[in-house]
């Protein structure tokens, strides 16, 4: 995150961090399916990333997870389906932040590379549950 700016990056910023943490080869499989002005901006904000911490990589990856598994929730039961899974499994406190963080990525769309991509995909780009170097990630299965 840049100086000056609110504690809560942006979703160019958390986009970022993700590519930066999956590594080149598998962020450029990301960016395959984008166009010219996507790759440049993303790219311009990857160079930004003058050091990315790995508390705040581990952040951004454990939020892309949140957001894969609760996007596959809602791709197969709508919205109602997905609080009622995460709720189930994580808690009414828990499922109620990941579904707020959720509905504001569908009206915001932070992560809209990843969404053209396929979930299966996606979650392959990182062994779940570790980090871009192999270490578990806190809250993780």
């Amino acid at each position: 995150m840049r100086q000056g700016k609110s504690a809560s990056p942006t979703g160019l910023e958390k986009a970022a961090v993700f590519l930066i943490a999956i590594g080149p080869e598998l962020a450029a499989r990301v960016f395959r399916p984008m166009n010219q002005d996507e790759v440049e901006l993303l790219s311009l904000e990857i160079a930004r990333q003058r050091q990315v911490l790995p508390e705040r990589r581990d952040r951004v990856l454990h939020e892309f997870y949140q957001l894969a598994v609760a996007q596959e929730y809602i791709s197969t039961g709508g919205l109602e389906y997905a609080r009622g899974l995460l709720e189930k499994a994580l808690g009414p406190a828990k499922a109620a932040e990941i579904m707020e963080h959720l509905v504001a990525s569908l009206q915001v769309r932070p992560f809209e590379f990843a969404r053209k991509a396929d979930p299966s995909q996606l979650l392959s780009l990182s062994p779940r549950g570790t980090s871009a170097d192999d270490r578990p990630c806190p809250g993780l299965p």
